[in-house]
């Protein structure tokens, strides 16, 4: 009898390995509807920011935020009679510390000075200097990251506008020191000269608090040198002091920005489906 012919290794291979293993790849099969429900479901993947696009984004934002801002209705009856009702909750939760505090700087001239630039300077260029540093360092984490900014600044709008405030230098018999009155200075754009082109009642929420918070959440998860993270963790508390000192915020103000924050923070995770620190540094290669 002759030898039993071999059949070769190829003819016994099913003929739909190859269909079966691009299913594999792909997480799909035809008949397969929750999967196909799972990959529309899955969270969306950062692209590689724009640095064209992004500094016209970031200067409409801006410039948008600001025009809604100062476009509200002052109600100036309104928001001094907030006040009166904030500087009362204060006192009754017995936090009302704020006009001690502002008369006892503002005995120290360099003091109070400085911290008056500090409050007109720094809560922009801080800001724009982290989306930078995120932009070139972190891109994968930037636009979660920047989503945290603009929807905390988007929502604070509406306390603005259904929740006038007067800042506590400009409540009646408040007895608050108008720091930037006294010494001056340019720290407020609602103060002195320039008080006509700034709604003077968007007090809460403060963003001074809700934006030095951002930048200093955001250094302490991701940069590395240890110094810089503990620059980072000490900014949104020398900003809280400022903001207090100089009599434009009440301790109420700084909880409605961090509330707001958290909003912010609660409007990326749901987008892109963990909190922005989280993600990649870098964005991931296009799938080809």
């Amino acid at each position: 009898m002759g030898a039993p012919t071999r059949r070769s290794t190829a003819a016994r291979r099913p003929t739909v390995a190859e269909p079966q293993k691009d299913q594999q790849e792909t997480g799909t099969d035809v008949g397969d509807a929750p999967a196909r429900g799972r990959a529309r479901t899955k969270p969306r993947v950062p692209r590689h920011p724009r640095i064209w696009f992004e500094a016209v984004l970031i200067a409409v934002s801006y410039w948008t935020y600001s025009l809604i801002r100062n476009a509200v209705p002052e109600q100036r009856r309104i928001a001094l009679a907030n006040a009166d009702w904030v500087w009362r909750t204060e006192h009754a939760l017995g936090i009302a510390a704020e006009r001690s505090i502002n008369h006892a700087v503002d005995g120290v001239t360099w003091l109070i000075v400085t911290m008056n630039y500090y409050y007109a300077t720094l809560h922009f260029v801080l800001t724009i200097v982290v989306l930078v540093w995120l932009y070139r360092v972190h891109p994968g984490r930037y636009a979660a990251t920047r989503l945290v900014l603009f929807a905390t600044t988007g929502v604070a709008l509406l306390g603005y506008y259904f929740f006038p405030l007067a800042p506590p230098r400009l409540m009646h018999g408040g007895r608050f020191i108008d720091t930037v009155q006294v010494h001056h200075t340019w720290g407020s754009m609602a103060s002195g000269n320039l008080a006509d082109m700034s709604n003077q009642y968007a007090a809460m929420p403060s963003m001074h608090m809700g934006w030095s918070v951002w930048c200093g959440v955001t250094i302490v998860m991701l940069a590395k040198p240890l110094w810089v993270r503990l620059l980072g963790g000490i900014y949104p508390l020398t900003t809280l002091t400022v903001i207090v000192c100089t009599a434009n915020h009440f301790w109420l103000d700084a909880v409605g920005g961090l509330l707001c924050l958290a909003f912010g923070f609660c409007c990326s995770i749901v987008w892109y489906g963990k909190v922005a620190y989280r993600l990649p540094k870098l964005v991931p290669a296009p799938v080809t």
